[in-house]
């Protein structure tokens, strides 16, 4: 199999060639057409560094810039007697209420959408709080257990720490 790749930087636009397996290949700058760079981030200033990705192509098959989609998270999510509305921004427990914060709420959202996943302290920061908070994992600690205590006895053993690591969300223990 053989790989397309672009051509190194030249005063000449970008053209594809194939490399043999047992080509030696070096690590190089890319240039895209200004059309290719435009398509692929619209909002981007003139000049913006891209990071790229070596994609392999079978030989024979022409390469695409196309994004696979992903795949949407459903608007409310059932676990049990666990429902979450993200259209809505509610939470019920066994057809109850539950009177949850923001921060709460996002973070309950977050676990069930990725039901069996193990989130880092570091991840739900970035996740539920954005990337400007300032503080560390205990803040996601305190939260998680604020959680569970509204959760109650019945459904906090569905968030379940993984030690060291983080939490993550398990369904129907």
């Amino acid at each position: 199999m053989s790989v397309s790749v672009l051509n190194p930087v030249r005063a000449t636009a970008p053209r594809l060639r194939s490399v043999q397996p047992d080509e030696q290949a070096r690590p190089s700058v890319y240039r895209l057409p200004p059309h290719v760079v435009s398509a692929l981030q619209p909002e981007l200033e003139v000049g913006t560094a891209l990071v790229g990705y070596l994609v392999l192509v079978p030989e024979g098959v022409a390469p695409s810039l196309a994004v696979a989609p992903t795949p949407p998270i459903a608007e409310t999510m059932e676990t049990g007697g666990l429902a979450v509305d993200l259209e809505l921004r509610t939470a019920r427990l066994d057809g109850e209420l539950l009177d949850l914060t923001y921060l709460e709420f996002e973070l309950l959202a977050h676990l069930t959408a990725y039901p069996h996943r193990v989130h880092t302290r570091d991840r739900l920061v970035e996740a539920v709080w954005g990337y400007g908070h300032v503080g560390d994992g205990r803040t996601v600690d305190v939260h998680i257990a604020r959680l569970r205590r509204k959760l109650g006895p019945a459904f906090r053993q569905q968030i379940v720490t993984v030690r060291r690591v983080g939490y993550k969300f398990v369904p129907g223990k």
